[in-house]
This record gives C-alpha cells, sequence and structure tokens, in this order.
C-alpha cells in the first residue's frame, strides 16, 4: 500500500480514537474521500495497535496501580487497583459478546456514509445533553459494579461506525454523574482489553500470511498512530481540566451534516 495511505488511516486513527469523534467513521469517511486500497481492515487494526501502546504508555502508572492490586487481591489483600481492573474487565464482557453475534450485522449493513452521518449527529446531541446535565461530582474510586455495566454496555453503540466508543462511554458517564477527566480516563482504561484482543486477532493473521511487505505497512502505521494518539490524550486530557465538549459536539453536528449532505447529493 503507498506511504500516503498509510499515513492518513495512521493520522486519522491516532487523532481520533480517544476524542469523542468517532475514529470509526472518520476511517470509513477517509476510505471514501481516499480511495484507498484493499487491505484496509488490516491497517486499521494495526493502527487501533498503534494506539493501544499510547495508551498504556500514557497510563503506565493506572497499568502499574492494576496490577499489583490484582497480585495483592490474589493474596487475600483489598487493593483499589484489583478493584480498578475487575471492572475494565467487567464493562469489557458486554461488547465481546455483542460484537462476537451482531460482526455479520455490522459489516455487511451497518458501514455506509449515509449511518456515519446520521450516528454523528445524534451521538453528538447526546455528549452535549450528557455534558449540560450530569454532575461532575464522581471519580473512578466511586465506581460501582451498575455503573461499570452501564458504561459498558453504552460500548457497544460503538460497533456501529460513527458512534465514537470514547464518545459513548463518556457520555454514559457524564450522565452517572462523572466528572469530565475521569470520565475520559475510564473510556481510555477501557480502550485496553479492546484494542489488545483486535490487535492479537490481526498480529496472528499478519504471521499466517507470511507477507513482509504487509507486515512492513502494519508497523509503520502503527508506529504513526502511536505518535498522534499519545499527543492527541495529553492534549484532550488537558483541554477538559479547563473546558467541556462543546467544540467536539460543534464539529459532530458539522461533520455530519456535511456528510448527509453529500450522501443526498445537497451538494
Amino acid at each position: 500500500m503507498p506511504l500516503f495511505e498509510i499515513a492518513v488511516l495512521a493520522i486519522i486513527q491516532g487523532i481520533t480514537e480517544f476524542l469523542p469523534i468517532s475514529s470509526s467513521g472518520h476511517l470509513r469517511l477517509g476510505s471514501e474521500l481516499f480511495g484507498l486500497s484493499a487491505n484496509t481492515l488490516i491497517l486499521d487494526v494495526a493502527v487501533h495497535v498503534g494506539t493501544l501502546f499510547a495508551v498504556a504508555v500514557y497510563f503506565w502508572r493506572d497499568l502499574v496501580f492494576m496490577i499489583i492490586g490484582l497480585f495483592d487481591n490474589a493474596r487475600g489483600r483489598k487493593h483499589e487497583g484489583g478493584r480498578l481492573a475487575g471492572y475494565l474487565v467487567l464493562a469489557t464482557i458486554p461488547i465481546i459478546i455483542a460484537g462476537f453475534f451482531a460482526q455479520d450485522l455490522i459489516e455487511n449493513h451497518l458501514r455506509t456514509l449515509e449511518i456515519v452521518g446520521w450516528t454523528t449527529i445524534g451521538f453528538g446531541i447526546l455528549l452535549y445533553l450528557a455534558d449540560r446535565m450530569g454532575m461532575t461530582i464522581l471519580k473512578l474510586e466511586h465506581l460501582t459494579i451498575s455503573h461499570t455495566l452501564v458504561i459498558g454496555i453504552a460500548q457497544v453503540l460503538a460497533l456501529i461506525p460513527g458512534t465514537s466508543r470514547a464518545g459513548i462511554t463518556i457520555t454514559a458517564a457524564r450522565f452517572l454523574g462523572y466528572d469530565r477527566t475521569e470520565a475520559a480516563r475510564f473510556s481510555m482504561l477501557m480502550s485496553i482489553p479492546a484494542i489488545a484482543g483486535a490487535g492479537l486477532l490481526i498480529g496472528l493473521e499478519l504471521i499466517e500470511t507470511g507477507n513482509s511487505i504487509l507486515t512492513r505497512d502494519a508497523l509503520i502505521a502503527a508506529a504513526l498512530s502511536f505518535l498522534t494518539a499519545l499527543v492527541a490524550i495529553a492534549l484532550f486530557l488537558r483541554w477538559l481540566r479547563f473546558a467541556g465538549f462543546g467544540p467536539f459536539v460543534i464539529y459532530r453536528l458539522a461533520l455530519g451534516a456535511l456528510i448527509l449532505g453529500w450522501v443526498y447529493g445537497a451538494f
């Protein structure tokens, strides 16, 4: 695949994965606009792996905290890190189940620009309502099993392109009353098991193909998405310390309108 196409996929993924604007929707739009060629599925997962390393590097303290907590829990000691790790596992279960049963529906019927346009607008409005109506008093230490399940079930909607995994999980957390930065933090931590599973599957596929060119392309894509995602995470969390999700909502509404205008032949 040409380096230009790899760079487009990687930069789009790196910037949009952890922002509430839908990475899958942007990748679908980018593929349509730039006419990206075959093997985009493999590169799609490769850039997800790059973002996985980015979130792992940025939140390495949380990961160490959870690992220590799991060891303490195994020895019969209570530890908040183990509790948080358990909640991440619990939050991931719904999307694993839904993804297994709904894969054909998603691949064959939901990856259209029309759906991307409507979900971009609809879930953007929902994010706005959650940010305006939700309290900002809860932290991750206030997580409960019921709250975790609500956020995990909400994540299932991210299987629909244009929804945004980050956007819908942040929306659910904000409706529950979690602080903006805490909602974004938990959303990013939730991405680790989801992306790791997808990356493992595609890694095995790359090994089986034995295609060195494809493997090289995947590594380049992963590296580019890693760098852009690391910057995006840092800037996004810094932004949320001082402001809300308004600019992202406006962007979603404008982008969704442009997509639908294009689909319906308005311009």
